[in-house]
C-alpha cells in the first residue's frame, strides 16, 4: 500500500493537490498538521481517499488530535506534528512516543526539513512543508517485502 505523507502546507492547498495527483496509487493521504483548511478544501475532489490528519501548532481552533495512529499489513504508524514533543530540538520525545505506542514507522512534521531515518526498528520520516518555496511530500510504501520511505520534491518549487 502506498500513502501520501504532507506537512505544513501553511494555505497552500494547491500544491497538496498537485501532491496528491502525482500519486495516484496512493491510497491513503496523511497530513501531519498545519493545513487543516488546506485538507478540507482539497479532500472533496478526492472521495476515493483515505485522509488522515492531525492538528499542527497553527492550526489554531483545530479540535483535531494531537496525534494519530493507524495500522495497515500489520505495520503500526504513529503519527503527530511533532511540537508537543520539541522535535526541532531533537527526536528523543517523538522516539519515545512511538515506541511506546509499538510503532514501526513515525511521521512527524514541524520543522519544515524533510528527514528520512531508521532507528532501531523504527522508520521515521518527515516529509518536509508541503507550502511555499522547495515544496516536498513523503510517500510510504509498505509492501511484503518491507517499508520504504521516500521524499519528492515538488518540481517548480
Amino acid at each position: 500500500m502506498r500513502i501520501l505523507v504532507a506537512s505544513d502546507t501553511h494555505g497552500d492547498a494547491a500544491s497538496l493537490r498537485r501532491a496528491i495527483l502525482a500519486q495516484p496509487q496512493a491510497q491513503v493521504v496523511i497530513h501531519l498538521g498545519d493545513g487543516e483548511e488546506d485538507v478540507a478544501q482539497v479532500k472533496p475532489s478526492f472521495p476515493d481517499k483515505m485522509f488522515l490528519q492531525v492538528r499542527g501548532n497553527c492550526d489554531w481552533t483545530s479540535q483535531l488530535s494531537s496525534v494519530g495512529e493507524y495500522e495497515v499489513e500489520g505495520v503500526k504508524i504513529f503519527y503527530t506534528h511533532g511540537h508537543i514533543y520539541g522535535v526541532k530540538s531533537g527526536d528523543y520525545g517523538l522516539i519515545s512516543a512511538a515506541r511506546e505506542h509499538r510503532a514501526q514507522v513515525a511521521l512527524f512534521g514541524h520543522t519544515h526539513l524533510a528527514r528520512e531515518d531508521y532507528e532501531d526498528g523504527l522508520y521515521l520520516m518527515n516529509p518536509g512543508r508541503l507550502g511555499g518555496w522547495e515544496a516536498s511530500y513523503g510517500i510510504l510504501d509498505i509492501t511484503p517485502q518491507g517499508i520504504v520511505t521516500n521524499v519528492v520534491r515538488l518540481e517548480g518549487h
